[in-house]
């Protein structure tokens, strides 16, 4: 059997900075606390964790504490608001996660539009390759040194050994003749 203490005189001991005043306070009411909660939730682990969250708590802010006639209540009302905000927080977060997953199965294309998509991609890539393919070899180069490998003008420009204007030209002239080679090819489709 617990023997009994007098609380409020613990709790002005604690208050004032008392660390075997708190280890009585835990060791007396950690229990009662516990079996409280099981009353508001079943979550073993949110309880756990909200009890000690509770006791740093009180132990951080000893100081500013205030007096209280009974340690009993105002520990069973902090512990509740400390499990109701987070079982607020679970449902929160649960309904977040619930609302995120169905956006993004609803925006999941099917199976079979997948496999459109990917064809349409491997065919857009071939006529890229084909038209590229098509290009003079110095417009090809330029082409890849800005677009594959994200060169700016005058890197172009100093690579080729060729004027800033030139390398506009040739890349402008490049995309040119591939977007009439992929234009063909899409009505050709």
């Amino acid at each position: 059997m617990k023997k009994s203490i007098n609380e409020v005189e613990v709790w002005d001991q604690f208050r004032a900075g008392d660390q075997n005043a708190f280890a009585v306070l835990y060791s007396h009411f950690v229990q009662p606390l516990y079996t409280y909660c099981m009353g508001i939730t079943s979550d073993k682990d949110l309880i756990k964790d909200c009890l000690h969250d509770l006791f740093v708590e009180i132990w951080k802010n000893h100081a500013s504490l205030g007096p209280t006639t009974s340690v009993k209540f105002y520990l069973m009302a902090s512990i509740k608001r400390k499990i109701v905000r987070q079982l607020e927080t679970q449902l929160k977060n649960q309904t977040h996660h619930e609302a995120y997953k169905y956006q993004f199965m609803e925006d999941m294309p099917s199976a079979e539009r997948q496999l459109v998509m990917v064809e349409e991609e491997r065919m857009s890539h071939t006529s890229m390759y084909q038209s590229l393919n098509k290009l003079s070899k110095r417009q090809r180069e330029a082409i890849t040194l800005k677009y594959f490998e994200n060169m700016d003008t005058d890197q172009i420009s100093e690579r080729m050994n060729i004027n800033p204007q030139s390398v506009y030209n040739l890349i402008f002239g490049a995309l040119r003749v591939m977007k009439d080679q992929m234009s063909v090819r899409a009505y050709a489709c």
